[in-house]
C-alpha cells in the first residue's frame, strides 16, 4: 500500500508511476473521497470537543439551575426546568450527530481502501520503461568453465541433446500420467531418483542460506487467510491466480487461499507488530510447497516440468529499517547469495532487470534471473531444439509497500527506545524452485549415452551417487 500522505502531496508522482506499470487507477476519484472523509473527521473531532466541553460544564450548570429551581416561583420554575431539560439533552444529540458521521464515513471506506490497495508502488527512477518482459535488459551472464555462449549444445558437448522430459521417461523421474489421473492437468508424480534429485536441491538450497548466509530457517502456513494475501500485496490483482477454500459457505467462519510462494507465510509473521530497531534486519528462509492456478496460461508450456500448479520452493525474506541504501544493498546481497548458488551448480544463467512494464503491483524494482534451459526455445530443422533462458528466480525491493499494508513497524533508537515507530522495508527472492530447476540440472547435466551426472554439491545429498542412470 502507497502512502497517502504522499499521494497528497505528490500525485502526479503515483500516476505516472501507474502509467509506467500499465496501470491506470482512479487516484483522482481517491483524492475527492479522501478529501470528504477529511472533512468529516475534522468535524467530528469539532463535535468531540464540544462533547468533551459539554460534558464538564454541565454538571456545575444543572446544580446551579437546581438550586435557582427551589426558589423560583411557578412561573420560572417552568423556564428553569426546560433549561435543565435542554442542558441534559445536548449530549444525546451531539452524540447522534457524531453517529451520523461515522456512518458517513464508513459508506467512504470500501471504496477509497479499494482505489487505494489498486494503486501500484512506483518504480524507481533508474528502472527501464518498458511495456511487458519484452523490453527487460540483460545485466550479466554466467557459464562455467568450457561452455561457450557462442555455440549450441551440441557444438558445446558433442552430442544433440534430450529435453528434460525424454530424460525424465528414460529414467522414469517423473510420471505425468498418474498426475494428471491424481490432479489433473500440469500435474505430475515425482519417482525415485526424481524425487531424490527434487529433495537435493530444496535441501542444499535452505542449508546453503542458513549455514553460509546466517537466515533463520521458519515453517510457515501453505494455507492463509485473505488478510495475508491483501497483505503482502497478492490481493486484489492477483486474485485469479490464487487457489481459493470457500469455507464461510461452509461454517467455518472465513475464507482461505493456497498460497503461491512462501512470502506470504514469512512476511504475515510480524503483521501488526512493532519491532524493535535492534531485531533488525530479519533473514528468513523457507522450504513450502506452493500452489498456483497459471490462469490466462492456455498453451503455454504445457508439457514438462516448467508450468504447473504445484511445486516446492525455497524462499528468502528480509525485513529492515525504511532506509533505501540499505534495501538496494540487500536486494544485491539476495541476488548474490543465488548466483553463487547457481555458479555452485554450474549452471549457466543471466540477470535480467525487469521493465517498469514487468514489475507488478508491488515492487519498486525486480531482477530475474534465468537459467539455459537447452531443451527449449525454437527447434532446429532436424527438430533439435535450440535452447532458450527460462525464469528460474525473481528478486524483488519493495520499501514499505508490504509492510505498510500489513501494518508492521520498527521502533528506532533514540531516548530509552520510545521514538516514533515507522514501516519496516522488505525483499524477496526466490532460492530453488523445484521441479522447475530439475530442468536444467538434468538437461545441463546429461551425458551423450542419456545418463545424467549429479552435481557435486549435490552427491552427499543424493548419498553419494554420481549419476542417474
Amino acid at each position: 500500500m502507497i502512502d497517502l500522505k504522499a499521494l497528497r502531496e505528490n500525485p502526479q508522482r503515483f500516476i505516472d508511476g501507474a502509467a509506467k506499470k500499465n496501470y491506470a487507477p482512479d487516484i483522482d476519484t481517491l483524492l475527492k473521497l479522501d478529501e470528504q472523509r477529511r472533512s468529516l473527521m475534522s468535524e467530528q473531532e469539532t463535535l468531540k470537543a464540544a462533547q468533551n466541553k459539554l460534558s464538564k460544564e454541565t454538571g456545575p450548570k444543572i446544580g446551579q439551575l437546581m438550586g435557582k429551581l427551589k426558589s423560583a416561583n411557578d412561573d420560572e420554575k417552568a423556564a428553569i426546568q426546560g433549561e435543565v431539560d435542554a442542558i441534559k439533552a445536548a449530549p444525546a444529540k451531539m452524540k447522534e450527530q457524531i453517529t451520523a458521521l461515522d456512518a458517513q464515513i464508513a459508506q467512504l471506506e470500501p471504496k477509497l481502501n479499494e482505489i487505494l490497495l489498486s494503486i501500484p508502488l512506483p518504480p524507481d527512477d533508474d528502472v527501464p520503461v518498458g511495456k511487458g518482459s519484452e523490453d527487460n535488459v540483460e545485466i550479466s551472464k554466467w557459464a562455467p568453465e568450457g561452455w561457450d555462449w557462442g555455440k549450441s549444445f551440441e557444438q558445446n558437448k558433442g552430442f544433440k541433446p534430450r529435453t528434460h522430459i525424454e530424460l525424465c521417461a528414460m529414467h522414469n523421474l517423473v510420471d505425468f500420467p498418474r498426475g494428471v489421473k491424481i490432479a489433473g492437468s500440469r500435474s505430475y508424480v515425482l519417482t525415485g531418483d526424481g524425487m531424490r534429485l527434487h529433495q537435493a536441491i530444496l535441501r542444499y538450497a535452505i542449508d546453503t542460506m542458513t549455514n553460509e548466509n546466517g537466515f533463520t530457517p521458519m515453517s510457515v502456513p501453505v494455507l492463509v487467510r485473505e488478510e495475508a494475501m491483501v497483505g503482502t500485496g497478492f490481493f486484489p490483482g492477483g486474485r485469479d491466480q490464487a487457489y481459493h477454500i470457500n469455507e464461510s459457505e461452509r461454517g467455518g467462519g472465513y475464507d482461505m487461499f493456497l498460497t503461491g510462494t512462501g512470502e506470504v507465510g514469512l512476511m504475515g509473521l510480524h503483521q501488526d507488530e512493532i519491532l524493535d530497531e535492534a531485531q533488525l534486519p530479519l533473514k528468513y528462509v523457507t522450504v513450502s510447497t506452493c500452489f498456483r492456478r497459471e490462469a490466462g496460461a492456455a498453451g503455454k508450456d504445457t508439457a514438462g516440468l516448467y508450468r504447473i500448479h504445484q511445486f516446492d520452493k525455497v524462499e528468502q525474506v528480509i525485513i529492515d529499517v525504511a532506509d533505501e541504501q540499505k534495501s538496494r544493498q540487500h536486494h544485491k546481497d539476495m541476488m548474490g547469495f543465488v548466483e553463487n548458488l547457481l555458479k555452485s551448480l554450474g549452471l549457466p544463467h543471466r540477470l535480467l532487470q525487469c521493465c517498469t512494464g514487468d514489475l507488478g503491483v508491488k515492487n519498486a524494482d525486480m531482477i530475474d534471473i534465468e537459467c539455459w534451459m537447452p531443451g527449449r526455445g525454437e527447434e532446429a530443422p532436424d527438430g533439435t531444439p535450440m535452447g532458450e533462458f527460462g525464469e528460474t528466480h525473481s528478486a524483488s525491493r519493495l520499501y514499505d509497500y508490504q509492510c505498510r499494508r500489513l501494518n508492521m513497524r520498527y521502533r528506532p533508537g533514540g531516548e530509552n527506545g520510545k521514538g516514533p515507530t515507522t514501516f519496516c522495508h522488505s525483499l524477496n527472492n526466490t532460492v530453488a524452485a523445484s521441479p522447475r530447476i530439475l530442468i536444467p540440472l538434468l538437461e545441463m547435466y546429461q551425458n551423450e549415452d542419456g545418463s545424467v551426472t549429479i552435481p557435486e554439491k549435490l552427491v552427499p545429498y543424493m548419498n553419494g551417487q554420481t549419476k542417474i542412470g
